[in-house]
């Protein structure tokens, strides 16, 4: 076996797929950098190589994450919660407030951006990086028992859920109005044509002619 494919296999052994089950327990308290991907992707194939690169040079960082996240496989859900539209999609920084990355793909890029981009947060392991007001809601968060936490962020989860559920029947109501006035505006564009508009415009034409043979 050559060592290029030695290689491609052992980062390939390294890679992180995250989920929504392990997101948070695989983010807690790291800054990071996710590549959102769909298997049959072109282009996501075409990237693969630089991404384990950088997979395998974060592998086990205190700060930094660098994972994939399978929207086809087990990361739909978690594709989903975070309106992944296309592939790849890239996005980096908090974990629980991502931002899209739109830089370039190849790995020296992808490395500069890291590098330069992420690291520490704010958050129970760093709560020297946090103002008073987020030390404050650390400190109450961290004196809840974890029942009582558990509940709080499940309804959380689900305040957000009826929110998007919320906007995707206003989205579908507005799709609706749009195809029936779109059924509307053809039907009464048939019906003017039908009322004679098209004679009118012969006619109209025809005088034209006809003046510039008296000419």
């Amino acid at each position: 076996m050559k060592l290029t494919a030695i290689v491609t296999l052992l980062v390939a052994a390294n890679a992180l797929e995250l989920t929504k089950e392990s997101w948070d327990e695989k983010t807690a308290g790291k800054s990071v950098f996710v590549k959102f991907f769909a298997p049959w992707c072109g282009h996501c194939k075409a990237m693969k190589p630089a991404w384990d690169k950088l997979m395998k040079q974060y592998d086990g960082h205190a700060s930094i994450l660098v994972a994939d996240v399978d929207c086809i496989g087990d990361g739909k859900a978690m594709c989903d919660d975070v309106g992944v539209e296309g592939f790849p999609t890239i996005k980096f920084g908090d974990p629980a407030n991502l931002e899209d990355y739109e830089g370039e793909r190849e790995f020296d890029d992808l490395a500069k951006f890291a590098k330069d981009n992420l690291g520490p947060r704010c958050g129970p392991a760093n709560l020297d990086l946090c103002d008073a007001d987020k030390k404050k809601k650390i400190e109450e968060f961290m004196n809840m028992a974890p029942a009582s936490l558990k509940k709080e962020i499940e309804g959380k989860d689900e305040e957000i859920a009826a929110a998007v559920k919320k906007h995707e029947e206003f989205v579908e109501s507005l799709q609706k109005q749009y195809e029936e006035s779109e059924k509307a505006l053809s039907e009464k564009k048939t019906e003017i044509k039908e009322s004679g508009l098209g004679l009118m415009k012969a006619v109209k034409a025809y005088r034209k002619t006809v003046k510039k043979e008296e000419l």
